[in-house]
């Protein structure tokens, strides 16, 4: 291709883009849900979160089923005024204990309310949320209800897999992570830093 033609190609490509920048004009907070079933929701979640808070904004962190595995997203945002709480009963699929799994999750759940009513929070991450909702620890309308009625300016981000479709369906921007391969499938142990 000559420099002419790829000059007048990206020319015309310039002008879409800057046109459908001139066109996104609203400010407000996203709902942005990270679902799917490939690896890296909550990694995408915590690079979001870090890049908020270099820009000074003031992020709070939900986090269901991780429980109290080192946490090297904590260790680095929790020093910069992120507060995280956790679900602390781990895995549900370690503790099969629906009711205790329940409790723990409605309990972190009032954090998760309180936070998405906060003002100063200009982000929130409900991370693993989709599955509290689908094992029916948290009512759908409630989670529903608490999305809508979160402050004008607050970004959350929820992930996890499976989301539910009326999630879905209120969110601003979805991306589904699909597994391509996992090094777990060869029998590659998780490792620090790299999985958690």
């Amino acid at each position: 291709m000559s420099d002419d033609r790829h000059r007048e190609r990206q020319q015309r490509l310039k002008e879409k883009v800057d046109a459908r920048v001139a066109d996104a004009q609203e400010e407000r907070g996203i709902l942005l849900v990270l679902t799917g079933n490939g690896k890296g929701k909550t990694t995408a979640a915590f690079g979001t979160a870090t890049r908020a808070v270099g820009h000074g904004k003031k992020v709070g962190v939900i986090q269901f089923i991780k429980g109290e595995w080192p946490n090297g997203e904590r260790n680095l945002l929790e020093p910069h005024g992120v507060e995280f709480q956790v679900m602390a009963t781990g895995f549900t699929w370690n503790t099969q204990d629906k009711a205790g799994d329940t409790a723990a999750c409605l309990a972190v759940w009032e954090h998760a309310k309180r936070m998405m009513t906060d003002t100063s929070l200009d982000m929130v991450i409900l991370d693993e949320l989709t599955y509290m909702v689908a094992y029916d620890y948290l009512p759908l309308e409630e989670v529903l209800t608490a999305l809508r009625h979160r402050p004008h300016h607050q970004t959350v981000i929820i992930t996890g897999r499976g989301c539910h479709r009326d999630i879905l369906e209120i969110a601003d921007t979805v991306s589904e992570l699909r597994p391509v391969k996992h090094a777990f499938d060869a029998g590659i142990k998780a490792q620090l830093g790299i999985d958690y």
